[in-house]
């Protein structure tokens, strides 16, 4: 049996500023017919700045699904078919103020695949400088430099929840082999 659905139809139900919605009528592989709800998204970035000394600049924001301030990588949405690598090196500065030498791709991550097409794309930024922040005028940002290995533990152990976050910081462990 081929893994495929095939699309029979589309209906849009939301266009949005960050997010549109709609919903398809798709062809199962057994020959059935079902709906799929499909949140498009243009993409993101999100990037680890490892400093020299083994610390890892953080960003804490208020995050209103959650209601709650939430630690994070620096990261930003992609605009639609703006490049995720310029788009990276964009967002790390105006977050956090940083410039860096080295900025390795260490992939995309599909964030919710069950209902959406957002891919993340995650990188490690080395050979840090810093310089001003400016962020978006409705950004609120709380930066802090922290330890990797202190993050590390706290993904780890649950107090970082952010998926792209913690995807980063084990994908650097294991690139960087600490």
């Amino acid at each position: 049996m081929e893994m495929y659905e095939k699309t029979v139809s589309s209906k849009p139900i939301f266009k949005g500023v960050i997010v549109d919605l709609r919903v398809d009528r798709v062809t199962l592989p057994n020959g059935a017919e079902s709906s799929r709800e499909v949140v498009s998204h243009p993409g993101g970035v999100c990037v680890v700045p490892y400093h020299d000394n083994g610390t890892v600049t953080v960003v804490r924001q208020f995050r209103y699904p959650f209601g709650k301030v939430i630690t994070e990588l620096p990261a930003g949405k992609l605009e639609r078919g703006e490049d995720h690598r310029l788009a990276g090196i964009r967002e790390l500065e105006e977050e956090t103020g940083l410039t860096a030498d080295s900025f390795e791709y260490l992939g995309g991550l599909l964030s919710s695949p069950g209902f959406s097409d957002e891919v993340i794309h995650l990188y490690l930024a080395r050979g840090l400088h810093q310089g001003p922040c400016h962020p978006d005028p409705d950004e609120f940002l709380e930066l802090d430099r922290v330890p990797f290995e202190s993050l590390l533990e706290q993904a780890m152990d649950g107090r970082l929840q952010d998926a792209k976050t913690v995807a980063g910081l084990l994908k650097t462990k294991v690139l960087l082999g600490l």
